[in-house]
């Protein structure tokens, strides 16, 4: 005699429930994980039979008004309570499966578990069925490259955008302060105020991750990154068109806005919308964008910096790129795993948003996914989702216990240790040490940008051709290698070494080069792929907050602690601080290469 209950999308119906089995209720968040409970992801009704044996379930899989012959899936995640036969096992045995169906009949498949694993494992065996689930595989995720392209090339030019901002912002002070080409009555600007507008954006950037923090799984990833790329236009043409200084600010502090949500929202739908196989890669390619914004702002700088009122072009040159990405990001479909998240919270009808998830991961995909492979993507990315996830949104408190106070610890850190290394400053010294060096033509700050601009340039497109297959680690500590040793070249020289001004230069350049095939990208990344999903917005406008904020610190504080200590201690001081970045990044940051977001989740945290 069979226990029989039906699956629907919503509950469990009991049709005969024999004295040997417990009831066996749904759920829908981990903490209510007691026995006897049951949790599935809403499917396809089926048909479940537990039979009376010890280790052995089969199911009777029946697809109601099948359609046409043609095979169906279901996937099933169930927590099975043997009280009556393993006490001590019931409140961990569980068993995830996808039931595929192999005979001819489409309205009556039947299967055979054995050896049924724990929860999170897959020790069993599936006669007749697929077992990719269980033994830690997935199903394939077939793409077409064209088709990948969009969902990451909008998204990337918010970094763009803000790479533009770096290198604009070095020539657009110089020509504001000049009383022949600035074009306007208040050119006699102080240190202070050159200083504000340099880093206006960077308060804007900061206040804009605040503003992430709240919004962001409001909002989704498609529209906050629409809404950062209004306030890139907004910001861009304030500041073009200011009359005054403090237009001017406030021009600055709403670009800078744009920049903080574009950072936050970039990395999480480049992560969410890409295949497994390429993800790193493209947000990677995110750090590429970056930099190749930089090299744009270097080089339209270098042309107006000698025009009347050249400034103002140079900030204008940001809105058509603004434009482009608003447009982009209208056409683009939302993130079909923010979707599946909102289905789980109960933010809407679950299979409405299930189909909805279907069909923007089809259009994500090309015609490569037009088949059933789309529908099978989501119902396994569902799947586990069910399994990880709970029904309720994250609470800030949430953001610093279990694994997601794991996930901070390493994306803050990362990007933590990005900034307080030196980059700001290093970069600050470039064209000193140019000069020094004796390189005429490098002397002049904007020249010695450029140069730089393209090394960066260079070693970040090795970075995204091999990041996928070398990994995240062996990139990050060999990179974090060597700005150890550029570090201690530099203190060197300007502490013993000041006749050796090659020194100098080849501790640039090998500091910029593992820069960017290190922090650089790998940081970015890792931050949108390390959070669990359901804190993902939170942690990583967290994570972008401390960037920033490091950065601002750095910044600031370079000055008067080189007045207070000299170039070279505080060179040695930065090269300790990498070192301890390396020992974090051996013994904390995981390897996240070729799995899928889920699995990071399940398997790393």
């Amino acid at each position: 005699m069979a226990w029989y209950t039906e699956l629907t999308p919503n509950h469990l119906i009991p049709r005969n429930n024999r004295a040997n089995y417990p009831n066996i209720l749904p759920h829908l968040s981990r903490r209510e994980l007691n026995p006897p409970s049951f949790k599935v992801p809403p499917i396809n009704p089926i048909i479940f039979v537990n039979l009376k044996t010890r280790k052995t379930l089969e199911l009777d899989i029946r697809k109601p008004n099948s359609p046409s012959p043609r095979p169906s899936r279901a996937m099933i995640i169930a927590k099975l309570m043997h009280d009556k036969f393993h006490p001590r096992e019931a409140a961990t045995t569980c068993c995830i499966a996808m039931a595929s169906t192999t005979t001819t009949d489409p309205e009556h498949q039947h299967h055979t578990f054995s050896s049924i694993g724990k929860a999170g494992k897959s020790s069993g065996e599936i006669e007749g069925l697929d077992v990719r689930l269980l033994n830690g595989q997935r199903h394939s995720e077939r793409y077409s490259v064209a088709a990948a392209v969009l969902p990451f090339f909008f998204p990337a030019l918010g970094g763009l955008l803000y790479g533009f901002d770096i290198g604009a912002t070095s020539s657009a002070t110089i020509n504001i302060k000049s009383p022949t080409s600035s074009g306007v009555s208040w050119y006699d600007l102080s240190s202070v105020q050159i200083g504000l507008i340099t880093s206006g954006s960077l308060y804007g950037a900061l206040l804009g991750s605040i503003l992430a923090f709240n919004i962001a799984d409001f909002l989704g990833r498609r529209r906050e990154l629409m809404v950062s790329a209004a306030s890139y236009i907004i910001g861009a043409l304030i500041t073009t068109l200011a009359p005054n200084f403090a237009i001017m600010v406030v021009g600055r502090i709403v670009y800078g806005i744009g920049i903080g949500l574009a950072m936050h929202a970039a990395p999480m739908y480049i992560a969410e919308t890409a295949v497994s196989q390429i993800r790193g890669r493209l947000i990677s390619l995110k750090e590429f964008f970056i930099v190749s914004g930089m090299v744009l702002g270097y080089v339209v700088g270098s042309l107006l910096v000698d025009v009347k009122g050249g400034w103002r072009y140079m900030y204008a040159t940001a809105t058509p790129f603004g434009v482009v990405m608003i447009i982009g990001m209208w056409w683009l479909p939302a993130s079909p795993r923010w979707i599946l998240l909102r289905a789980i919270q109960g933010k809407g009808d679950m299979r409405d948003l299930r189909e909805y998830a279907i069909y923007c991961l089809r259009r994500l995909r090309g015609e490569e996914a037009m088949d059933d492979s789309a529908s099978e993507e989501v119902e396994e990315i569902l799947v586990e989702l069910s399994y990880i996830s709970e029904e309720n949104e994250a609470t800030f408190g949430e953001m610093f216990q279990g694994k997601c106070l794991k996930a901070l610890i390493i994306g803050a850190g990362l990007v933590l240790f990005q900034q307080i290394t030196g980059q700001p400053s290093v970069l600050y010294y470039a064209a000193s040490i140019f000069q020094t060096a004796g390189f005429a033509a490098a002397s002049d700050a904007t020249r010695a940008s450029i140069l730089l601009g393209l090394l960066k340039l260079i070693m970040t497109g090795v970075a995204v051709l091999v990041v996928d297959k070398v990994g995240r680690r062996p990139l990050l500590l060999g990179g974090v290698s060597g700005i150890v040793v550029s570090l201690f070249l530099l203190g060197s020289f300007y502490t013993y070494l000041g006749n050796i001004p090659t020194v100098a230069v080849v501790a640039l350049l090998l500091y910029v080069g593992c820069y960017q095939i290190s922090f650089g990208p790998i940081g970015w990344l890792m931050i949108s792929e390390i959070f669990p999903l359901r804190l993902r917005g939170r942690g990583l406008s967290i994570a972008v907050l401390v960037n920033f904020g490091a950065n601002a610190i750095v910044t600031f504080a370079f000055s008067p602690l080189e007045t207070l200590l000299g170039a070279g201690v505080l060179f040695f001081i930065f090269g300790g601080i990498a070192v301890l970045s390396l020992v974090f990044i051996f013994f904390i940051v995981p390897e996240t290469k070729g799995l899928t977001l889920e699995e990071i989740e399940a398997k790393l945290l």
